[in-house]
């Protein structure tokens, strides 16, 4: 039996850069940035004072009473936002398919950190120089509700959206950090391919941008610290990178059998062809500096689709604007490419939206189909101080016009997780 065909019928974006995929897709034509201070808490005593927020955007705008989602976390409702742009867009709930056969596969972060709540309950515990548990917990049962804390669960925005799409076939959440979407788009396109489902709504949604969020990644130095210059804090590749800058939004797709997108007449953006994954088995949040991880992922999404590295046009790096990471990135596609390396055209739009964390694989999946749709490569802002060890195109500065017929999308997770999506322009 042939493998069936996967094919991207609709998409969704909300995320800093716009509240939809093309506005998104034009400020990331122009080189615009989506960063600036962070309103969304008090970060003046941070050391990281910047970060890439959603602006002007609320549930309301799509059509959703507000009352009925006034628990539910930021990132669900930027899952409900662009996943009504999705679904919308493909048409698919205009169809008789049968809502088994319809699924859902998210990577999707944890929900809302209550850290006002966490801190007064801390205090009580506290009242009197030692820590007391009971005080604690008896704090916590006056402060906390029980449904907002529901939310805080990472599969609860596919439960959301489940119910408000009557998707009743396959529903999975993944939380493999920074390469979540990804997975969630390869492993949905997966159940489709050996027939379990004809269509699946995927993509990922987060946000991180709170207390404890910030606390963590700079505690692991993991965050540019360039408080003066926000819009010139995400510099993959530059030899002056100092840390990403924390995002926040959510991406939405509907993949689709092909056969059946074709029958219905469906707008068809692109097809995933291959999906490569793979685990570094090596440091938390280190990457192993020969990148075995990367390029195993990269070669074997290459395969899947029945590729040769030659045949790819374009590559949507993870690009994340640390030292180790576009060090390590660079030099797998060397290893992938071979000699023909530097003539691959490497990305990173992190530089312009930051980095969405769970939802950043398959936000950055969706700029490779609009890059192959409209013949333009999105470029890498903020690349001005050449760095030796980083020496490939990464396309400086301004969007560049080019056919592209194949392009891989890279999404690397804290944990060592590798994700690569391989998509086809042609269908």
């Amino acid at each position: 039996m042939s493998r069936r065909r996967v094919v991207v019928t609709g998409i969704g974006l909300i995320n800093p850069m716009g509240h939809d995929a093309q506005t998104v897709w034009n400020g990331l034509r122009e080189g615009h940035s989506g960063v600036g201070y962070t309103t969304l808490f008090d970060a003046s005593g941070f050391p990281t004072k910047i970060s890439a927020e959603v602006k002007n955007w609320d549930i309301t705008d799509s059509g959703e009473d507000p009352e009925v989602w006034k628990l539910r976390g930021r990132h669900t409702r930027f899952a409900a936002g662009a996943a009504k742009q999705a679904v919308t867009d493909s048409g698919i709930l205009e169809t008789s398919i049968d809502p088994v056969r319809f699924g859902i596969y998210l990577g999707s972060g944890e929900g809302n950190q209550d850290f006002l709540t966490f801190t007064r309950m801390m205090a009580a515990a506290l009242e009197k120089g030692e820590y007391d548990v009971a005080k604690f917990i008896a704090r916590g049962l006056e402060l906390l509700n029980p449904s907002a804390e529901l939310e805080q669960e990472p599969n609860m925005p596919a439960a959301h959206l489940a119910g408000m799409f009557n998707a009743q076939g396959p529903n999975y959440n993944c939380l493999t950090a920074c390469a979540a979407s990804s997975q969630a788009v390869g492993e949905a396109s997966e159940i489709i391919r050996r027939g379990d489902a004809d269509a699946m709504l995927a993509g990922g949604t987060h946000s991180m941008i709170h207390p404890f969020g910030v606390t963590g990644f700079n505690l692991l130095t993991a965050l540019s610290t360039r408080n003066d210059e926000p819009t010139k804090a995400s510099r993959p590749f530059d030899k002056t990178r100092d840390g990403f800058v924390l995002g926040e939004g959510a991406g939405m797709v509907i993949l689709e059998e092909y056969e059946q997108a074709r029958r219905r007449g469906a707008t068809i953006y692109g097809e995933v062809v291959g999906y490569g994954t793979t685990a570094d088995a090596y440091r938390i949040t280190d990457i192993p500096p020969d990148g075995h991880g990367a390029i195993a992922a990269m070669r074997m999404a290459i395969a899947d689709a029945g590729l040769n590295p030659g045949d790819i046009g374009y590559v949507n790096a993870h690009g994340t604007s640390t030292t180790v990471n576009d060090k390590v990135e660079t030099q797998a596609c060397k290893e992938v490419f071979g000699e023909a390396a530097a003539q691959v055209p490497v990305s990173s739009t992190k530089s312009m939206m930051g980095h969405l964390i769970a939802a950043a694989g398959v936000t950055e999946m969706i700029v490779c189909l609009l890059a192959m749709r409209d013949s333009v490569l999105p470029p890498t802002i903020n690349y001005e101080n050449p760095d030796p060890a980083c020496d490939l195109d990464y396309v400086p500065n301004e969007a560049r016009d080019a056919e592209i017929a194949y392009a891989l999308n890279n999404s690397f997770g804290f944990g060592g997780q590798n994700v690569t999506l391989c998509l086809a322009r042609d269908v």
